[in-house]
């Protein structure tokens, strides 16, 4: 087959036949529970899932071409001016050790990035996209722009990297942030998931569907639970949110995006500037400096 159609395409089919094959499995996984368990009552087949399912194939087929250049460039920058003492310290380090550390640094890198693309109204319209959903299950985690993708997962990486836990070159200087990062994208897909599940004192160590629900709630609070994965960072950084026994009566942004994938994608350049009613701006009592730009 490869001779018959080149080794680019036939690469390009094999790359949709595995995203075909995981997202059969996300379905058979997902599906069932959130309709057994169900935060609110939804539809399937909800408003957006078309353009939900085109996002997840593009944005898997796009991130890993548009994230190569700034990741290899980071990668060679860090390996030529962090101090070989304390890469030599982070290598000699168990697996174990290596893997928590970096799960940490990427969700304190993520956080940031995530909160940057709160605050910051260049990257607000490209993260804007993620939060127009108005129904939320498992899919809306593939709902992204590509260039809001690669920034977040850039700075997810960035740290990893800073700490010596990735490299340019060869097995070892990748494995660490491949498996980090599919960590991350697959509890993705759970905390966004539409599960009333609750577990007690453990949320204060790992993001749940309905830390990360709060997250996209229409009303306020807004400007919640940014980590994907670790929401005593929220608690250290002062953003966290998680009532008892309550959920979001409602998700989505103030702002009307187009409904279609075009028009999706080419909203972030020619979206309209914020004026005082377009968003809804909390002041933060422990912060200092900028003001979080609201998901209204």
């Amino acid at each position: 087959m490869e001779e018959l159609f080149g080794p680019q395409a036939y690469a390009f089919a094999m790359s949709i036949v595995r995203l075909g094959v995981w997202l059969a499995i996300l379905v058979a996984v997902f599906v069932p529970l959130e309709r057994l368990f169900a935060a609110r009552p939804q539809r399937v087949f909800r408003k957006g899932i078309v353009v939900d399912l085109c996002y997840y194939f593009l944005s898997s087929l796009a991130l890993a071409v548009l994230l190569s250049v700034p990741i290899s460039v980071l990668a060679w920058t860090v390996h030529h001016s962090i101090p070989a003492s304390l890469l030599a310290l982070t290598a000699a380090l168990p697996v174990w050790a290596r893997l928590l550390l970096g799960l940490v640094a990427g969700d304190v890198g993520y956080y940031w990035g995530h909160r940057f693309s709160h605050q910051i109204p260049f990257l607000w319209d490209f993260h804007a996209i993620h939060h127009s959903a108005e129904d939320i299950d498992f899919l809306v985690n593939t709902r992204a722009h590509p260039i809001d993708m690669v920034f977040s997962r850039f700075c997810a990486l960035v740290s990893l990297y800073v700490l010596g836990l990735g490299g340019p070159v060869g097995v070892e200087g990748t494995v660490l942030p491949v498996v980090v990062t599919l960590i991350g994208t697959v509890w993705g897909f759970f905390i966004h998931a539409n599960l009333r599940w609750r577990f007690g004192p453990l949320e204060y160590l790992v993001a749940t569907p309905a830390f990360h629900h709060w997250h996209h709630t229409r009303s306020k609070p807004i400007n919640r639970n940014y980590s994907a994965v670790m929401p005593w960072l929220d608690r250290l950084f002062g953003t966290y949110y998680l009532p008892d026994n309550q959920w979001p009566t409602e998700y989505g942004i103030k702002a009307k995006l187009p409904e279609s994938l075009v028009g999706q994608l080419i909203y972030p350049l020619v979206a309209p500037p914020p004026t005082a009613n377009s968003s809804i701006v909390e002041p933060r009592p422990a912060e200092s400096g900028g003001k979080d730009r609201g998901c209204d």
